[in-house]
């Protein structure tokens, strides 16, 4: 099955296009490389033996992402391609509403005109907000985002549980990711921004490579067993691994129009601090740290309960936070030639 994978030059897209071969599908990447780089698809190369399909566009595109889809066969698509950065949406809301949702629509109008039914989306758990009760299910109430990013998740949900209940031919799966982390153990591929790094496991190894001075862990008077922010940090192999059971799944649900959701994630938590403390230990070393001030949008602290996913899709992250903290630091090192 030839399955488009939107954003597969990024971090989570990469590392799902090795899984989606190691499972038996075909994928095709389209990616714009607005947050991605070109180094990514020779990784890719490295660790599968051959090269994967590769159109440098733009998901917002309904001419381009239609003669893709038409050339290819495709038969599903995993969209990831999306902007992705909490403080940037703060300040810049108007270009992730436009983006985000924007491409969000064209894939689906897209799929309808060619006759692809099955969609896999890259949800957030953004979308619970600072929820009441912690862990998260996925019937836990949605809140008003702390963010605009967050809140292009929360109504790409809408728009696509909608989809389905006017009975579009539509067989659609959201994955609320927590914090994916860690790169694939062979190095060839992993977290790559651009620029000063909006996540923490990219701070923490530039960081410990040197090329920032200090890692700042933005707040230290939240309520948690530390006062630092609480998140559940998962492997981007165990990530990635859980698209495919969600393409396996659709496939099992092929009569009428469907919609789900899934959180996937550990099902623990974690602190900032502690993140810091784990990357130290495992890979005997010291980080240049300090504590500053609360940053917009975050919110306090957010982990879920993954049993659904486990139950229904036949998937569970296995990779320990050591694991991962290692294998960040491996391919931080190799991009740096340490």
């Amino acid at each position: 099955m030839n399955i488009l994978v939107t954003g597969g030059a990024g971090f989570i897209g990469s590392h799902t296009v090795v899984e989606l071969i190691a499972a038996g599908y075909s994928p095709v990447i389209v990616d714009d490389l607005s947050n991605s780089s070109p180094s990514v698809l020779k990784g890719l190369k490295n660790i599968l033996g051959t090269d994967v399909p590769f159109y440098q566009e733009d998901c917002n595109d309904y001419v381009k992402m239609t003669e893709v889809v038409q050339k290819h066969n495709i038969q599903g698509i995993i969209h990831f391609a999306a902007f992705k950065a909490v403080g940037e949406s703060v300040s810049e809301p108007l270009k992730y509403y436009r983006n985000n949702i924007g491409s969000l629509l064209n894939i689906l109008n897209v799929m309808r005109a060619n006759n692809v039914r099955n969609l896999v989306f890259s949800s957030s758990c953004t979308v619970y907000g600072q929820a009441d009760v912690i862990p998260v299910t996925e019937s836990t109430p949605k809140k008003k985002a702390e963010s605009p990013y967050g809140n292009t998740k929360a109504i790409a949900e809408d728009i696509l549980e909608d989809s389905v209940k006017a009975g579009l031919d539509f067989g659609i799966i959201s994955l609320r990711y927590f914090n994916p982390v860690g790169a694939h153990p062979s190095a060839e591929i992993g977290e790559l921004p651009i620029g000063v790094p909006n996540n923490l496991i990219p701070y923490v190894t530039q960081t410990a490579a040197g090329i920032r001075e200090k890692l700042t862990v933005f707040g230290s008077d939240y309520d948690t067993p530390d006062g630092s922010n609480v998140r559940d940090f998962i492997h981007v192999v165990d990530l990635a691994k859980a698209h495919v059971s969600a393409l396996n799944l659709l496939q099992e649900h092929t009569s009428e129009p469907y919609y789900n959701v899934f959180n996937i994630g550990t099902g623990r938590g974690n602190s900032v601090l502690e993140i810091i403390d784990t990357f130290e230990r495992v890979n005997n070393l010291k980080l240049n740290y300090e504590i500053g001030p609360r940053r917009p949008g975050d919110v306090i602290k957010i982990y879920g309960n993954v049993e659904k996913a486990a139950t229904e899709m036949n998937w569970r992250a296995e990779k320990t936070l050591e694991e991962s903290m290692e294998d960040a630091w491996r391919w931080q090192k190799k991009i740096s030639n340490l």
